[in-house]
């Protein structure tokens, strides 16, 4: 998931009762075990800051809408992304975790193997949303064929690029593998003060568009055990083809070798790059910080290599009922309210995300805005999850596959050899059985 800024960790209810002293400890499954019929229940819900940058009046809106629906008040308590995996652990070793939580999809499977989620497979399939749901989300959401989180919002990364400068050289949006590169070149000539695609070597997810686009796997499964896919001859091919975009034709800097996602964004902001790889969340802050690039920019899916979109990790949030809440089906009134309908579509509105609900999605593919509908086609068509295994997190704590390109963008390892250590530390990682 993505660093978020702010921090606060704010509770608010629409009514405060005396049935909310009933809790017996803060911050757990928030309805008394046998209370009577009618007392006021209230649920606690744990939600990170920063997605959306001012969530007070959303969720004002959606606790008065609960409240009159079921009568039942919320405890809305915001944390950072930075420090929430600490807090969520805590609370799961110590059974005090919420009533619903906000959980971002690499940690899905962690806290499902834990024992820490209900599952909500019969729930969604009782709702009638078993089809209405954007698969990308629901496979993060799933572990071992148990939907332990609820699609809420998703982001996709595409590309995002200068069109004042593709008028000016008279390009169109590479739709191959070969185009982009012969667009990188057009660039690289016409517009020599600007980088045409810098390649940050500190940013995991857009190695894997090229990865699984030439047929690699992160990682496969057979039964019960995973084991490495990068160090594959199709993954290697992928790889190749993505560090070339630096290495061979020169479309990066070697700085960019240590670079995160957000110097990509620094970059694009100081009108040093024509194309960079962004998240479907960040044409908004693109255009705040950079005003004079306003109608100047616009988004292009990752191709595929001969045609089509290349598959691209879809990110975002689930919601999540904790097992140790003794209100489940209220918990899930809420689930439903925010990851459905009116909601949902707001919440997507007003953070720059996707809804997880593929009808709403599918609105937004045919949107006119020129850098909502190529991140929208390229969710529908090509989001993926990357492997959903609690090990996988702990390969991405390492930053096993970051510091894999790091040491082929400096030159320090070939790709095949960059590829083969990297596959040794995950396949050691799968066998630990974390």
């Amino acid at each position: 998931m993505w660093s978020m800024p702010g921090s606060r960790s704010v509770r608010r209810s629409a009514v405060a009762l005396a049935a909310a002293a009933a809790l017996t400890v803060a911050g757990c499954g928030s309805e008394s075990g046998d209370a009577a019929a009618g007392s006021e229940r209230t649920l606690t819900v744990w939600i990170m800051e920063g997605t959306n940058p001012d969530s007070q009046p959303f969720f004002d809106e959606l606790s008065a809408a609960f409240q009159q629906r079921t009568g039942a008040t919320l405890d809305i308590q915001f944390m950072q992304w930075g420090a929430a995996k600490d807090r969520f652990t805590t609370a799961i070793a110590g059974q005090t975790t919420p009533d619903v939580a906000e959980v971002g999809t690499t940690w899905v499977a962690e806290f499902g193997d834990a024992g820490a989620l209900a599952d909500l497979g019969p729930r969604v399939q009782e709702a009638g949303l078993s089809d209405r749901l954007l698969p990308g989300l629901v496979e993060a959401g799933t572990l071992d064929g148990t939907l332990y989180g609820m699609p809420w919002y998703a982001g996709v990364r595409s590309i995002v690029y200068r069109t004042d400068v593709f008028a000016e050289l008279g390009l169109q949006p590479p739709t191959t593998w070969d185009e982009l590169v012969a667009v990188g070149q057009r660039i690289k000539q016409g517009r020599p003060d600007l980088l045409p695609l810098p390649i940050a070597g500190d940013n995991e997810f857009i190695v894997y568009p090229f990865l699984w686009g030439s047929g690699g796997e992160v990682a496969t499964q057979n039964g019960d055990s995973w084991s490495s896919g990068v160090d594959s001859a199709q993954a290697r091919a992928g790889v190749q083809f993505y560090a070339d975009l630096a290495l061979e034709h020169g479309f990066s800097t070697p700085a960019a070798a240590t670079w995160r996602e957000t110097d990509l964004r620094d970059s694009f902001t100081k009108g040093q790059s024509a194309m960079i790889f962004s998240g479907s969340w960040t044409p908004k802050a693109i255009v705040e910080a950079a005003p004079d690039l306003r109608g100047k920019i616009g988004a292009f899916p990752i191709p595929g290599p001969t045609g089509g979109l290349a598959p691209s990790v879809v990110g975002g949030s689930v919601l999540s009922i904790f097992e140790t809440s003794d209100a489940q089906d209220l918990a899930w009134q809420l689930v439903e309210m925010m990851g459905t309908g009116e909601f949902a579509a707001k919440w997507a509105q007003e953070s720059s995300y996707f809804p997880g609900i593929t009808a709403q999605l599918n609105e937004a593919v045919q949107s006119p805005d020129p850098l909502v509908a190529p991140f929208a086609q390229q969710m529908v068509d090509s989001g993926r999850s990357v492997p959903v295994t609690p090990a996988f997190g702990q390969i991405q704590g390492k930053k096993t596959i970051a510091a894999m390109m790091r040491s082929i963008l400096t030159g320090e390892a070939t790709v095949e050899q960059a590829t083969s250590t990297a596959a040794a530390e995950m396949n050691e990682i799968f066998a630990s059985g974390a």
